[in-house]
């Protein structure tokens, strides 16, 4: 089933990252929109985008070194993978969405991203929009809400004491809710200009980290975690001073960190050094996006519907203005989500 499709879009794209990703970017009129796959059995929504939001991997993959970021989205392409939007047509196979729904998702790197009118997305990996929650909060949700229902979720049971270190941005705002939703006693880490912020999201415990050592700070909580989710990938010593604040079953999940080679040695070293060569010795998890995207999704825009996860939106910038949100965004400084408004929600 489809709708009207018109054969080009406004979409703005980038061949080459040089200086940054945000001072590449071009406004363009006549980009095709993009078509479903003829394949069968691939189950592809065509979507209008109605609002995107951008997240540090965004500019972070298209940025890779030695031209990964090219091997991996080629050129030219558009950015941003998260989106809220309007099915205007399905493969044959597709039977849970019909044309005129809005739905809301996650794409995987992909040259076609949501910062263009339209877009394809694996309805595996979109939810139907409640109908109480706004465009702008789901588009705002999958990247960073499924990294933080994921990383936790599957972890704790109520009563359990979770640690995020990281508790201001796009996946801590989110980690925060989750975790209390599912009935956690929360520490996170946080500056102290943004701890009221983390308190008023549900923290029960600040770790300023520009003030105290996080390891020596959580040490002295003695083992008592069963979960830390790292979202910032430092300080380097974190996964090893779990020992001394994780469970004996406790888990150290990591998400973030920078993006240097001295970043991925210390990533490597914390998944491969044994604890008898200086290792830490609780069980350890990389992060990847995993499982089911849809039926998670879904258990999100629930959550939002009953008001039990807030989506924290700092900015919502127009689409003429997407340059000036990657610039916001790679600042670090924000204290929520940013979201890109596309297409026209009443058209």
């Amino acid at each position: 089933m489809s709708s009207e499709i018109p054969p080009t879009m406004r979409a703005w794209q980038y061949s080459q990252t040089t200086g940054g990703l945000e001072q590449n970017l071009v406004l363009k009129d006549d980009v095709p929109v993009p078509t479903l796959s003829p394949r069968l059995g691939d189950k592809e929504l065509l979507i209008e985008v109605l609002s995107a939001s951008i997240n540090p991997s965004d500019y972070k993959i298209a940025e890779l070194p030695l031209n990964l970021g090219r091997a991996l989205v080629r050129t030219p392409a558009t950015p941003a993978w998260d989106f809220c939007g309007r099915v205007v047509k399905t493969t044959n196979v597709v039977d849970n969405f019909r044309v005129g729904q809005i739905v809301f998702g996650r794409q995987a790197p992909t040259q076609q991203g949501a910062c263009g009118q339209y877009i394809v997305a694996s309805a595996n990996a979109c939810a139907s929009l409640p109908s109480v929650v706004q465009v702008d909060e789901a588009a705002s949700l999958p990247c960073a809400g499924l990294t933080a229902y994921q990383t936790i979720a599957p972890n704790v049971k109520p009563g359990d004491k979770v640690f995020l270190n990281g508790g201001s941005g796009g996946v801590g705002s989110f980690g925060i809710q989750i975790a209390k939703a599912l009935g956690c006693h929360v520490t996170v880490s946080c500056s102290a200009a943004k701890a009221e912020q983390c308190k008023a999201l549900g923290a029960d415990d600040i770790i300023d980290y520009t003030a105290v050592d996080v390891c020596q700070a959580l040490k002295e909580r003695g083992q008592a975690f069963k979960l830390c989710v790292d979202n910032v990938g430092l300080p380097a010593e974190l996964y090893k001073a779990g020992d001394d604040y994780l469970l004996p079953d406790g888990k150290f999940v990591q998400v973030g960190g920078p993006v240097s080679l001295a970043a991925l040695s210390s990533t490597m070293s914390r998944l491969l050094r044994p604890s008898f060569l200086g290792g830490g010795k609780r069980k350890f998890q990389l992060y990847t996006l995993m499982g089911d995207q849809h039926q998670d999704l879904a258990i999100l825009g629930q959550m939002v519907a009953e008001g039990k996860v807030k989506p924290a939106i700092e900015h919502a910038y127009e689409f003429e203005d997407v340059p000036t949100a990657f610039r916001d965004l790679r600042k670090g400084k924000t204290h929520g989500k940013l979201v890109i408004h596309v297409s026209d929600k009443d058209a």
